[in-house]
């Protein structure tokens, strides 16, 4: 599957939503302020997704407690700097890759981040 700016089927959403959730920004920002005194600056750090006139926060960034996966945040920033839209690296993240032998980035978030780097790298390029 090849991903571009078009717009992500309804399909990755809903796959998305059922395996790891895909709560309203505003929902997120209210667990948020529940668990931390000042939940601004992860609000700055979260990949957004944009669906209708929603706006979503795709649940495999966080770790229990609120806190945000070292390395989606890893891959997002350098997503941004390939100037990748927050859907299209949203997308990718589930998406199998030829280049990581056919697994999906996001079960790979264990291991080590290279392979995942020179994935995304690939993607920003195509």
């Amino acid at each position: 599957m090849t991903l571009s700016p078009r717009p992500v089927s309804d399909s990755i959403w809903e796959g998305i939503r059922a395996e790891f959730t895909l709560p309203a920004l505003e929902q997120v920002r209210r667990r948020l302020a529940e668990l931390m005194e000042d939940p601004e600056p992860v609000m700055q750090q979260l990949v957004r997704v944009f669906i209708g006139a929603g706006t979503f926060c795709p649940g495999f960034q966080f770790l229990p407690g609120g806190r945000l996966h070292p390395t989606v945040m890893m891959l997002f920033q350098r997503a941004l700097e390939l100037q990748i839209p927050h859907n299209c690296f949203t997308a990718w993240m589930v998406t199998p890759s030829h280049l990581l032998t056919g697994s999906r980035p996001v079960d790979l978030l264990k291991s080590s981040p290279a392979p995942l780097l020179r994935a995304l790298e690939s993607f920003g390029r195509g």
